[in-house]
């Protein structure tokens, strides 16, 4: 089987072709134009400047993304677009490309969900990886454990009642004045600072809630952290060099703690022995070995995606798309993008279909 697969929920264009076996998917290509150098200017993603750079790159990417699998249209069996959440205007281009496409060529349509396409980067990464098994993922919109119970059921367990870990890092990475993206830098900058002394001058709030759940607020982290920065600037304190690296290592530690303080009770939660980490902020190395030793410390099995498949791509979308397609899960002509963390069998636009 051979799925195309379109990404262009933020600020990624990303068009994939994937093979499935027996049960296990395999990248052909998977092919990502980056918006970050425009989007760099601004300190952040503009909705409406990734919007016309998706229209810009959607026809050339999903054509290289044929080309470097050595696939045609004719050879695929469906394709897969992410049509929820995410950006609406940036979401409507890869959805109503893959509309003309999959009209053109009278292929089935497969909406995905962005988020749960994460957690397939796994089975990308696990030749075989079946569930059911724990998930965390991580993004700048999205800080959820679910329990994923088969290919196509996910129930999610906890989250973030506010921002996200990667919107935490990265707004505050621009306040220090890290480069976008900040929290790849903020990963890097921690490095410094890790073994600094004065990281345990910078008091900041964990973000995980108390009490018997598996909830984080980051919205309190991040405004202790921009009280403290204006504090001494108000001082006339500088914060860079050392001081910066340090405040960063003091920074990620009390989001990377806050996360994996609630992994055994997610275990315990879900049943499961393994966790799946995935998103953006999973290819945070700070997040990676702390979540490594708690999974050690009780004998769990840890999935972690290459790097290359933790941020957004088409490749997951199309191992997603995969194991929907197979479960008989197609869109129609009237299929639409939403901007929110919708379910699948809550949009109108859709509808199950049996695969024949």
């Amino acid at each position: 089987m051979l799925i195309l697969g379109i990404e262009s929920s933020c600020d990624e264009t990303s068009a994939s072709v994937v093979e499935e076996k027996d049960g296990v998917v395999k990248a052909l290509s998977n092919i990502v134009a980056s918006q970050i150098e425009t989007h760099r200017l601004y300190g952040g993603v503009v909705p409406e400047i990734a919007s016309r750079a998706h229209i810009e790159a959607i026809c050339p990417t999903v054509s290289r993304a044929l080309d470097e699998a050595g696939v045609t249209p004719e050879a695929l069996d469906a394709v897969a677009v992410t049509s929820h959440p995410g950006l609406i205007g940036a979401l409507l281009v890869g959805v109503n490309f893959a509309k003309s496409f999959a009209y053109a060529w009278d292929k089935p349509i497969i909406p995905v969900n962005h988020v749960y396409a994460h957690t397939a980067a796994a089975y990308l990464t696990v030749p075989g990886l079946k569930p059911p098994f724990l998930s965390l993922v991580v993004s700048g919109g999205h800080t959820s454990f679910y329990h994923v119970k088969s290919f196509t059921e996910y129930r999610e367990i906890g989250g973030t009642r506010d921002d996200a870990a990667g919107e935490a890092f990265d707004k505050i990475g621009r306040v220090i004045g890290l480069p976008y993206p900040g929290g790849a830098a903020m990963d890097r900058l921690a490095r410094e600072g890790d073994q600094s002394p004065e990281r345990r001058g910078f008091r900041l709030p964990s973000p995980a809630l108390a009490g018997d759940n598996l909830d984080f607020s980051f919205s309190g982290l991040k405004t202790a952290a921009l009280n403290l920065i204006n504090g001494m600037r108000q001082r006339g304190e500088v914060l860079e060099g050392e001081r910066r690296a340090a405040f960063a290592s003091a920074y990620t530690g009390a989001i990377v703690e806050a996360i994996v303080s609630k992994i055994p009770a997610a275990f315990e939660a879900s049943g499961c022995d393994k966790l799946v980490i995935a998103g953006g902020v999973a290819a945070n190395s700070h997040l990676r070995e702390a979540a490594a030793a708690v999974c050690r410390a009780r004998g769990a099995e840890l999935i972690l995606p290459p790097v290359a498949l933790c941020g957004d791509n088409a490749a997951m979308v199309a191992a997603e798309g995969t194991f929907l397609y197979k479960a008989g899960v197609c869109g129609g002509t009237d299929l639409n993008a939403h901007a929110d963390d919708c379910e699948l069998g809550h949009l109108n636009t859709q509808e199950r279909r049996a695969v024949k």
